[in-house]
């Protein structure tokens, strides 16, 4: 009896740990060295923290202090209100027109003189547990008045009413739908974008991979702000930034405590997938014969080695990628355009990136 459970625990161990190793995905320390010129550039505003970034981080306190007291079970509804009430007070030059894109909830950001046939799908980010286009319409409302075109920013199933699963299919209709449809009706898209944060930079660098391998029309060109590119939260700078990530780490802090082998199992049962599969893990996958594609990130966030990894992982593909990071800002600090020096100088190299992109998309307005 004793030795049939012992055996029964070995196989059950045996099965635990061969499972955690599959789940692991690649060795991508290969790519843990700075990308190189010209594939890669560092901006800073100054040698310490000035008070520009210290009313971002008063900011980011007002969203504990928003959910403190909040029962366990409301908080993940409280989130969802605060953060798409947390800029309704901006003034914006963009218009907002609810769509539905294929049956996806979705809202056409247009700044003033938009080209209707200049189109970027925009794809936001929360964990995949919040966030909306009215979250992040200070990014998309900068996105079209730097193509001079349409942005279509879709409001894709979220978890965990939804599997993870569902925004990805959600992401892919909507480019579908995207390329013949446009604000004013059925028109073919002339110059197409593609672009997300965090979460939804993670869905945008699985989409374009899923876009190639479909045979469609390949976007112009790709933007991934501080993208999740990895999640068997391999990198590095996980724990090396825990600490300097003011954002990210409060969350991500009882994860650490965690062994990793029991959070890969508990990321397959949520996902019902390995984590390391390129569909929800981009690092992982084929990156040769992608779009032009600009990644910006944190040097202090935690997730800036998913970016390091996967634009030197593509670099060595042959796909034009590129790398620009800045010292001491938050986890997409995009959102707190234009107070932050950091935010206006990010899409001031955006516009620049998407001006200059091949087929067409050198049409597009300088910011």
């Amino acid at each position: 009896m004793i030795e049939a459970i012992l055996a029964i625990l070995a196989a059950g161990a045996a099965i635990w740990f061969i499972g955690a190793a599959c789940m692991r995905g690649e060795d991508l320390r290969a790519f843990d060295s700075p990308t190189e010129k010209p594939n890669a550039q560092s901006f800073s505003s100054g040698n310490s923290p000035n008070d520009e970034h210290r009313k971002v981080i008063e900011a980011l306190g007002n969203i504990n202090s928003a959910l403190r007291g909040v029962p366990r079970d409301q908080r993940l509804a409280q989130l969802r209100e605060y953060m798409d009430n947390m800029f309704a007070s901006r003034r914006l030059a963009a218009r907002f027109v609810p769509t539905n894109a294929d049956g996806i909830p979705a809202e056409w950001v247009l700044a003033p003189g938009a080209d209707s046939a200049r189109r970027t799908l925009y794809l936001h980010g929360g964990a995949f547990i919040f966030g909306s286009p009215r979250s992040h319409r200070i990014i998309t409302s900068k996105f079209a008045e730097i193509t001079g075109g349409a942005v279509l920013a879709i409001d894709y199933r979220l978890m965990p009413e939804h599997p993870r699963l569902a925004g990805i299919e959600d992401c892919r209709s909507a480019y579908r739908w995207m390329l013949e449809n446009g604000p004013d009706g059925a028109e073919p898209a002339s110059v197409l974008f593609v672009a997300g944060d965090s979460a939804g930079g993670n869905l945008t660098l699985s989409l374009i991979a899923w876009v190639r391998d479909q045979g469609l029309r390949a976007p112009d060109a790709a933007v991934a702000l501080s993208p999740i590119t990895d999640s068997t939260l391999s990198s590095p700078s996980i724990k090396a930034n825990l600490a300097t990530d003011v954002m990210l780490g409060p969350l991500f802090r009882p994860l650490m405590r965690i062994p990793r082998s029991l959070l890969l199992w508990g990321g397959w049962f949520q996902n019902r997938m390995w984590l390391s599969n390129p569909v929800i893990s981009p690092v992982f996958g084929d990156l040769s014969h992608l779009p032009p594609l600009l990644v910006q990130a944190s040097e202090a966030e935690m997730l800036l080695d998913d970016s390091r990894r996967y634009v030197g992982k593509a670099v060595a593909a042959g796909s034009p990628a590129k790398l620009q990071t800045w010292q001491r800002v938050v986890h997409v600090w995009h959102l707190f355009d234009p107070e932050l020096t950091e935010a206006r100088q990010a899409f001031e190299e955006i516009g620049r990136f998407l001006a200059n992109a091949p087929t067409g998309a050198g049409r597009g307005r300088r910011v």
